[in-house]
């Protein structure tokens, strides 16, 4: 489901450390089996695969390091979103690589990483550096469940990276998943959508429809809604990854409820824990990131400096932003779901 992009140096010159024995050939998961695989060239960087498919891919002495190339292309949406901690849901956690990305751009992050394989889980854990409980939570669930249980305004980024095979879970694409996104993202929080297709992208141009349906009609236009792949995908010459993004629209709220808001939040409340509450019980429609200010920030996808990171990463990507989306969608349909 994934690509790697050009091979690099080690960006650390930190000892390699280990928190177990790493094994030697497959090993018996819930799902089937899971194998890490050293890199010949890096011996300090290893790719998971489970069931014979590279999931995820971490330089044991980098938790920075993002080999894949979709993951690339992720961080360069996260770095939009003001500075400090983070609070993220990861629907697909495998190995954590790009949970270990955030915590090391942003320490002190919360975060919950999702996976149906309890087993696999509990390996990555002894195998691999991931930060500990509360900053990184595993979770042994059905992501679309997890979603679901998340309280309302409750992530500042949701991640989907979950496939069976080559698809993505019938309950985790269309209207019913992009709603249900929308729905515990904060006020300028980021949906950010792992999303295999092959040419004519047929997949990939409803999903982005089923976005800016959940996400406003005006989602493209105010540059909340893209998509990005390399330029040999979007013009339908093979095969591969694209991520899709997705800002939630700011409040209508007075300045005064999100600063109430957010004085809640620092007054230790976790809205990404689902403690006992319904899961949409409201949560104050402008609660401030992280609780460090009132004022929120929305992200715009048009921004330049979005679209020269992702044109000069190792393998160049293409944003396709405002007219460039909704074009992208064409009249492509949305998938109509229900919520997971």
């Amino acid at each position: 489901m994934a690509r790697r992009s050009a091979r690099r140096s080690p960006s650390s010159s930190a000892p390699l450390t280990l928190t177990a024995e790493l094994p030697v050939g497959p090993v018996p998961i819930s799902t089937g089996t899971a194998e890490v695989i050293r890199d010949p060239d890096f011996p300090q960087r290893v790719t998971l695969h489970v069931n014979g498919v590279p999931s995820s891919s971490l330089d044991l002495a980098d938790p920075g390091f993002l080999d894949f190339e979709y993951m690339q292309q992720m961080a360069a949406f996260v770095a939009l979103l003001p500075p400090g901690p983070l609070k993220v849901l990861h629907l697909g956690a495998a190995g954590s690589a790009f949970a270990r990305h955030v915590e090391h751009e942003r320490p002190g992050s919360r975060q919950l990483g999702v996976d149906l394989d309890a087993r696999l889980l509990e390996l990555v854990r002894e195998w691999f550096a991931l930060p500990r409980s509360p900053l990184l939570r595993l979770r042994a669930d059905d992501a679309g469940r997890a979603l679901a249980s998340a309280r309302d305004e409750s992530y500042d980024v949701v991640v989907r990276d979950v496939f069976a095979g080559d698809r993505t879970p019938a309950h985790l694409v269309g209207t019913g998943f992009a709603a249900e996104a929308h729905r515990v993202l904060r006020p300028g929080g980021v949906l950010l959508v792992n999303c295999a297709d092959k040419p004519p992208l047929t997949t990939a141009r409803r999903e982005v429809a089923s976005l800016a349906q959940a996400f406003g009609p005006d989602a493209a236009s105010s540059g909340r809604l893209a998509a990005v792949a390399e330029p040999a995908i979007l013009k339908g010459r093979r095969y591969g990854n694209l991520v899709l993004a997705a800002v939630r629209e700011l409040p209508k709220d007075p300045p005064a409820a999100r600063h109430e808001a957010a004085r809640h939040d620092q007054a230790g409340h976790d809205p990404a824990r689902h403690d006992g509450e319904p899961h949409n019980a409201p949560q104050g429609a402008a609660e401030a990131r992280g609780g460090r200010d009132g004022d929120i920030v929305r992200p715009d996808l048009r921004e330049a400096r979005l679209g020269r990171a992702l044109r000069t990463l190792a393998v160049p990507a293409t944003l396709l932003v405002g007219d460039d989306a909704t074009a992208f969608a064409g009249t492509a349909a949305p998938l109509e779901t229900a919520a997971p």
